[in-house]
């Protein structure tokens, strides 16, 4: 079965720092902490890096088994999710390893900040993941299933070993896998994405 892998790359994604706030736990906003968020999101600015790489799958469904052609996996939450679907994007996404390099510097200097780098992190890969999804949505004009990732409901984690050898992730976007299954950089994503 022959496999297109593509690979995006995208740039100024916007900054919700509400949600930066949400992701810290920060329930009071002082000037002393806005300082900090802006200081955090200014040096976050230059460094992160936003890429993804993605392929269309088929899928046929048996039970609680989905065929996508190259691979197969077992779970009954994946199979509800793609109810009614006949393909689905499988893609990765990373925001580099440079927001992993921020998160560990200031581990040791400035814990607050370490915090703040940390929910950038979850921020904006949550942002580059739907920005991705909205592009494949208005290009391809198709309607999406919701995001489903390795390790969430009954989506054994040991998938990732197939989803990064299709993607060929570590050549495409510099993403790795470790033989613990986590992968590097640690503010990435795999997911399968249901088309109907």
């Amino acid at each position: 079965m022959s496999i297109t892998v593509l690979t995006k790359a995208y740039f100024d994604l916007p900054f919700n720092k509400k949600e930066i706030l949400r992701y810290a736990d920060c329930k009071e906003i002082t000037p002393e902490i806005e300082k900090l968020l802006n200081e955090c999101i200014e040096e976050a600015t230059k460094t992160l890096s936003y890429k993804a790489c993605y392929c269309i799958l088929p899928i046929n469904i048996s039970g609680n088994t989905i065929d996508f052609g190259a691979f197969k996996v077992n779970s009954e939450k994946l199979t509800i999710n793609l109810k009614d679907c006949k393909k689905t994007v499988l893609f990765g996404a990373t925001l580099g390893t440079n927001i992993d390099r921020l998160i560990m510097k200031y581990g040791k200097l400035s814990p607050t900040k370490a915090l703040f780098f940390q929910a950038i992190g979850a921020t904006m890969i949550e942002a580059l993941c739907d920005e991705f999804c909205n592009e494949i949505k208005s290009n391809l004009n198709v309607n999406l299933k919701s995001r489903f990732s390795p390790g969430y409901g009954d989506l054994d984690l040991s998938c990732q070993k197939d989803i990064f050898k299709i993607l060929n992730c570590s050549k495409n976007i510099g993403l790795t896998l470790n033989d613990s299954l986590l992968m590097s950089p640690t503010k990435s994503v795999t997911a399968f994405v249901g088309i109907y």
